[in-house]
């Protein structure tokens, strides 16, 4: 158990390291330069993700506030909330990402470029509306975590050394992870749908040029790679989403949850924020720049 808490510590912390790196250059890029719709987009999956890494430790966060003198209740109910609201954020936020580019590649034919200036013309609006759903959708959450009573009540599910899940009737708890379900099912639906849309694409325009550029070996346009990379995360994602979703749903139906599951879970749960970054970085050209240029500068002055 304390070497998978190990590996947990370790994946939290190379993904927060990660995230830190891409959202401050996310910054720089839409301080300093002109940034695209894409940069916003990215630069708010990776704040999210950061705080979805930090709170997804809440022993971290507990134990944090462990010399604030704050209600363990109070801790537990912020703890999880903001947790579950950065975890719904990255799957709306992730789709988000995967119909703009569907919508960016599209040729000036389809219906849907018919979008692109809409798109980015309503982007911010489309964060906000995003964030207001989120913020009060999980609310309700507060209502069934609090702080571990350790009294006779054998119906409570502890999730770590002080919080704990409350009972709540079993056809709530049903309609809950119906609704929720829902509409997961609904964003990862949209997600398949335009990863196959994208991937269309790029195999009608390989077949196209695949003549014009037989006997040379061109570079792949920034486009085509962005697309690749959202196709990979997408991938990601969605695996992940999966295995983490049979796991809280049996656990939450069964009423029952031990440590080690709890750990898998995170475990599961922290893959997609710490590979999302790593992927970002390796593939946008931008970074690639830099790092080369600070490469050259460090040759040229040894």
């Amino acid at each position: 158990m304390s070497s998978l808490n190990g590996v947990l510590y370790f994946q939290a912390g190379l993904g927060v390291l990660a995230n830190m790196f891409l959202f401050l250059f996310y910054i720089f890029i839409i301080l300093c330069h002109r940034c695209k719709p894409m940069d916003l987009i990215s630069c708010q999956l990776t704040f999210i993700h950061i705080v979805l890494l930090l709170t997804g430790e809440v022993v971290w966060v507990t134990d944090i506030f462990e010399s604030l003198n704050i209600d363990n209740d109070v801790k537990c109910k912020t703890a999880f909330y903001i947790s579950r609201v950065m975890r719904s954020l990255s799957i709306c936020i992730t789709c988000l990402l995967s119909v703009f580019q569907a919508v960016t590649i599209s040729p000036s034919t389809s219906f849907l470029a018919n979008f692109k200036l809409k798109l980015k013309k309503y982007i911010i609006y489309a964060f906000f509306y995003i964030w207001s759903l989120n913020l009060s959708f999980n609310s309700n959450l507060i209502i069934y975590v609090g702080g571990f009573t350790n009294v006779s009540e054998t119906n409570q599910m502890k999730v770590t050394k002080s919080c704990s899940l409350f009972p709540t009737n079993y056809i709530i708890r049903a309609l809950i992870l119906t609704v929720t379900t829902s509409m997961d099912i609904f964003l990862v639906g949209v997600m398949l749908t335009t990863s196959v849309y994208m991937v269309l694409i790029l195999f009608r325009h390989q077949r196209q040029h695949k003549y014009l550029h037989s006997l040379s070996y061109p570079r792949s346009s920034p486009e085509k790679k962005a697309t690749q990379t959202i196709l990979l995360l997408v991938t990601f994602f969605v695996v992940m989403y999966w295995v983490d979703f049979i796991i809280s749903s049996t656990a939450v139906l069964l009423w029952m949850y031990n440590p080690v599951i709890l750990s898998v879970q995170k475990l599961v749960m922290n893959v997609y924020p710490t590979i999302t970054p790593l992927v970002q970085i390796s593939s946008d050209y931008r970074i690639n720049n830099i790092l080369k240029n600070i490469r050259s500068k460090y040759h040229q002055i040894l």
